[in-house]
């Protein structure tokens, strides 16, 4: 479908982010069950929890500018997806296992952090005011979502530091 109009275009990149969305949740369900470390998982939980919530808020605008939710392909959350359950199978400890699941999952969030100021930026633009609550409401989950996960990630990294030199 062409995009013609900006309003087109904030509505293909609905389409784009509510797809990589999806995507990613069914990833995170798998990769929740793949973690050993028992703070990776329960960080993977919540995130969960915010994915359902910002997919529910994706609903929502998509309402609000008058259509009705619809999935865009999204080729880079697709390749974003693969290129993790390849490494995950190819960690060969859980320790390392954990450092990949933390790496992937923080790679998903800043692809959406890129997505959702993106679409904060559309919606201001285009005068879509009662959207810009429920994007920028995504926006600060996906960011406070990356910083726990970059927090965590050093931790994960000494511990299979530690398994190795054992």
């Amino acid at each position: 479908m062409a995009v013609q109009t900006t309003q087109e275009k904030f509505v293909h990149e609905m389409g784009d982010i509510y797809d990589a969305e999806n995507q990613f949740l069914k990833d995170m369900e798998q990769l929740v069950r793949q973690a050993s470390d028992p703070t990776l998982q329960s960080l993977i939980q919540d995130n969960i929890g915010y994915t359902q919530q910002q997919i529910k808020n994706l609903d929502q605008v998509f309402t609000l500018i008058g259509g009705r939710p619809r999935q865009q392909r999204n080729d880079a959350a697709a390749g974003l997806v693969a290129e993790a359950q390849r490494i995950v199978k190819e960690a060969s400890t859980p320790v390392l296992r954990d450092c990949v699941i933390g790496d992937v999952t923080s790679k998903n969030e800043h692809y959406e952090i890129a997505s959702y100021r993106t679409l904060v930026g559309s919606a201001e633009a285009l005068g879509q005011k009662q959207a810009m609550p429920l994007l920028k409401q995504n926006l600060q989950q996906v960011e406070q979502t990356a910083q726990r996960i970059e927090q965590a990630a050093p931790q994960l990294l000494k511990k299979a530091l530690s398994a190795e030199r054992t």
